[in-house]
């Protein structure tokens, strides 16, 4: 890697617009860090997308490079903790909204915020799963210290067709899990039944509005949705169930009541994936590296392209998307 490479720079405009353009940095542009990392792939998750496009304040420090994701070579380090030639994987963290991201040849970022790859995954294989998968299985190890497990009914998955929910349902599905996938992509219900849905149901039965309780459906459920959705889902959950919730494409808001909570003794897990520990980190990879069966990525991966990053950026805010966007050629297409 050269000290010149390409990167995708946000900036605002006079009028309070994201604008994306594409610019030739040096290593001296770099943010402080005492790691550097190639890039060698990267993927476009959702919150990327609310990046780009300026439609929600992710963004928090003006110029920035986008792309909370990566997977890549270490160049350059001084820290005991990495060597040169390190194959290693970073997710959140605030890169991406506070920190020089993705989107570029080169990385510098602090050497606690990296996790090695497991030697099963290629670096194109880490960003099939990427923040979106590995935010499933926090979710699925958050379900099972909680105490659920198969035999104790199904479990949900919302959002199923995006990035989080096809990951949640192959993870549950390897489990032994009868899973039921909410989407409201009713033409995907055969590719979600090839990932492990035991049942698809049209996410229109997620969103009415919530009652204090409905009948219980499932013991578990991992929710990339929030809002309304998420209401419902606690809802229905059986008593002493529980759901980890790790999304809000649906809202902020949580419009439901304490009834789950006290007549159920349902509880609602949150999902932090951005500022996870270390060891929980390298445990959600380890999972994955043992879990994920052979043939999922392939099944789940969108393969990009770096040139058309802006463009599936507003695709997969637009729910035009299914599964895991992966950007396979950052390392030749940033060679400035």
């Amino acid at each position: 890697m050269t000290n010149r490479f390409k990167a995708l720079v946000l900036t605002q405009g006079d009028d309070g617009r994201t604008l994306c353009e594409e610019r030739v940095l040096e290593a001296s542009d770099l943010m402080d860090g005492d790691v550097d990392v190639a890039v060698e792939a990267t993927t476009v998750n959702y919150k990327d997308g609310l990046a780009i496009t300026g439609r929600s304040p992710v963004v928090r420090r003006w110029p920035m490079v986008p792309g909370v994701d990566l997977a890549g070579t270490v160049t350059a380090s001084r820290s005991p903790l990495w060597r040169e030639g390190d194959r290693v994987i970073l997710n959140g963290w605030g890169v991406g909204e506070t920190h020089y991201g993705a989107y570029a040849g080169l990385v510098r970022v602090k050497a606690e915020w990296l996790v090695a790859l497991p030697e099963r995954f290629s670096f194109q294989e880490a960003m099939a799963i990427g923040t979106a998968g590995y935010t499933a299985m926090l979710a699925l190890l958050a379900l099972e210290r909680f105490g659920v497990s198969p035999d104790h009914g199904p479990a949900l998955v919302t959002g199923a067709a995006g990035g989080v929910g096809s990951v949640a349902v192959s993870l549950l599905a390897g489990r032994g899990w009868h899973v039921v996938a909410s989407t409201g992509r009713p033409a995907e219900a055969g590719w979600l039944g090839d990932l492990g849905a035991a049942e698809v149901v049209d996410r229109s039965e997620l969103s009415a509005s919530p009652k204090p309780l409905a009948r219980e459906r499932w013991a578990a459920g991992i929710d990339s949705v929030g809002g309304t959705t998420l209401a419902n889902a606690l809802a229905a959950t059986r008593r002493q169930g529980a759901i980890a919730a790790c999304g809000l494409a649906g809202g902020m808001e949580l419009p439901g009541s304490v009834a789950p909570f006290i007549l159920r003794g349902v509880a609602l897990l949150g999902i932090d994936s951005v500022m996870a520990p270390r060891p929980l980190r390298e445990e959600a990879w380890a999972r994955l590296a043992a879990d994920l069966a052979p043939g999922t990525l392939a099944h789940i991966e969108v393969p990009i392209g770096f040139a058309d990053i802006v463009a599936t950026a507003h695709a997969i805010l637009e729910g035009r998307v299914r599964g895991r966007v992966v950007v396979t050629d950052v390392a030749s297409a940033t060679r400035a």
